[in-house]
């Protein structure tokens, strides 16, 4: 096979590895330089030929996750950076750099290849100033469009008043109302139980069908990345990631940030550590998925007695089993670099019984939850055939987690691309097919079954680690100083799906640039595609099905 053929007829071009000569020979004269990132080989191409390059490394050599694009200004250039990886093989991953000149940044917009770059390339325009050709929709996405100024800019005058109009609320079809039109606007939120925190959602509705809608966020964006900018790489960084998914996965958090700064630094953890990292993050992914499992039946049945308050319940079980592991319930901060805070609470035979006796009564527990949803009719009727994305439109978009697997991609970090203790464990990736709600509601019952499963054994080798060898937290410096331009984008399987962080070093104990990818960003990208034709109704649930968290939207 010829390296420009988009296909090899008998070899799915997904599945091959290429070398870095191959793809240098792929992207040929596209290329003017090289930037390697630390685990992905760096091209850096032209502004104005990013959608070729993207087109090339997507269609042939089967780069078709987008997973992030990260924005920066140095003192020469502004850069956005596309992080490419696969859906069958993520340690298959490439970056795209594209510099532009600091006097006029524009580049070509990514959109056209990866639709999940629309959103990643407006709040690179909002909070930088880079403008991008061709983009469906250039505007500001966290700040109001009468902003002025671009917040991460050097040049930035934070001293500027600034001035929001009524009109940036005002109602786009108005005009439609001064004739016979049968449209109208919907404001849902941004503070409706609905919405599952400050999300405003914009309705455009054709009769009772929703002919278009508009996710509008930014209402709680907190300056996460530039907070963590700020922080020290040993000490100061951690206790904030717990803050971007408060639903009760902050563990799974934290180790998106341990796993980044520890490659970066060349940070070995513990055998033990590891184990009690994959038990503790996946009593997290449980907490997450309880919530999400209770508000959905809260959001389409109004069950409030029942399925919510038992999630409710069984959630203070295993918040009660994390308290006495962290010391907390819900902001656990207990994930250090190297390893963990403590090791695992005295007298350990007790908390071995306490967390065998939640695991023991789990299977009940999810046949409580699918007699009362998955087995009720209101449920089949709202989410069945309701909020379907296809498994093309959920790559394109960058869905991961719950989402992309409840449309038959299975696609799942903690298997393919292991960390922590999870490939020295057995368990399954819950994969549905239906891609619609009923499936990913299907997807995260199924999961808290796996994550019982990984906890149980790692129970078991808990019980049994040699008392001489438990070491919670490999020796770290106590001042961490990467070298200046070293560069990383590394992710974890968090409980709403991929949660990466980039970091780039500039010689300092702080990070130069800290990006956070969000999967919920991503997820709820693609509710239009998922709500549009349907009723307000089958909007709301599948808004529900995405389990977004506004921590990791906004930021």
């Amino acid at each position: 096979m010829s390296l420009e053929d988009p296909r090899d007829p008998e070899t799915d071009a997904t599945t091959v590895q290429r070398s870095d000569a191959e793809l240098e020979t792929l992207l040929g004269d596209l290329v003017i330089g090289r930037d390697d990132h630390l685990n992905a080989p760096g091209f850096v191409v032209r502004p104005d030929t990013v959608q070729e390059t993207l087109e090339r490394l997507r269609t042939q050599a089967g780069y078709d996750h987008c997973s992030c694009v990260t924005a920066q200004q140095y003192e020469d250039r502004y850069e956005t950076i596309y992080h490419l990886k696969k859906y069958d093989d993520p340690t298959q991953e490439v970056s795209v750099v594209v510099p532009t000149d600091s006097y006029d940044p524009v580049s070509e917009s990514g959109s056209p290849q990866f639709r999940t770059a629309d959103w990643h390339e407006r709040e690179a325009y909002d909070l930088l100033g880079i403008e991008y050709d061709d983009h469906p929709d250039m505007r500001r996405i966290l700040l109001p469009e009468t902003w002025q100024g671009h917040p991460l800019s050097n040049d930035y005058d934070q001293d500027r008043p600034q001035i929001v109009p009524l009109r940036e609320h005002a109602n786009p079809l108005e005009q439609d109302h001064e004739g016979d039109g049968d449209t109208m606007f919907l404001n849902i939120g941004p503070h409706h139980p609905a919405t599952h925190g400050v999300l405003h959602v914009k309705a455009t509705l054709d009769g009772e069908q929703v002919a278009d809608v508009e996710p509008d966020i930014g209402y709680i964006h907190r300056c996460e990345e530039q907070m963590c900018e700020r922080g020290t790489y040993r000490h100061q960084i951690m206790p904030y990631p717990d803050r971007w998914d408060w639903g009760g996965a902050g563990l799974t958090s934290e180790w998106a940030y341990a796993r980044a700064a520890e490659r970066l630094n060349d940070i070995e953890v513990p055998e033990y550590a590891q184990v009690i990292r994959t038990m503790a993050a996946e009593l997290s992914r449980i907490l997450s998925h309880l919530l999400a499992t209770g508000a959905y039946a809260l959001d389409i049945v109004g069950d409030f007695t029942a399925t919510f308050m038992y999630a409710i319940r069984d959630r203070e079980v295993v918040q009660n089993i994390l308290e006495d592991l962290t010391g907390q319930r819900l902001m656990f901060n207990y994930f250090r670099l190297g390893g963990v805070a403590w090791d695992l609470p005295e007298p350990r035979r007790e908390f071995f019984d306490k967390v065998r006796s939640f695991l023991s009564e789990l299977p009940q527990r999810l046949q409580e939850y699918h007699d009362l949803l998955t087995s009720n009719e209101i449920i089949q009727v709202r989410a069945m055939d309701t909020g379907v994305l296809p498994p093309e439109e959920a790559k394109s978009y960058g869905c991961t987690g719950p989402v992309v697997r409840g449309s038959g991609v299975d696609y799942d970090i903690r298997r393919d691309d292991p960390y922590g203790y999870y490939d020295n464990l057995d368990w399954d990736v819950a994969v549905e097919d239906g891609c619609d709600n009923f499936s990913r509601l299907l997807v995260r019952l199924r999961e808290v079954e796996e994550s019982g499963k990984i906890i149980e054994q790692c129970v078991d080798l808990l019980e049994d680690w040699p008392e001489d060898d438990r070491t919670v937290q490999s020796n770290v410096p106590r001042t961490l100083k990467p070298e200046s331009d070293e560069e990383i984008y590394s992710a974890v399987e968090a409980a709403k799906g991929e949660l990466g962080i980039y970091i780039r070093a500039d010689g300092t104990n702080t990070p130069g640039r800290f990006k956070i990818r969000g999967p919920s960003f991503s997820n709820l990208q693609a509710l239009p595609v998922m709500a549009e034709g349907g009723q307000i109704p089958d909007l709301i649930a599948s808004l529900g099905s995405l389990d977004t968290i506004m921590g990791e939207v906004d930021r």
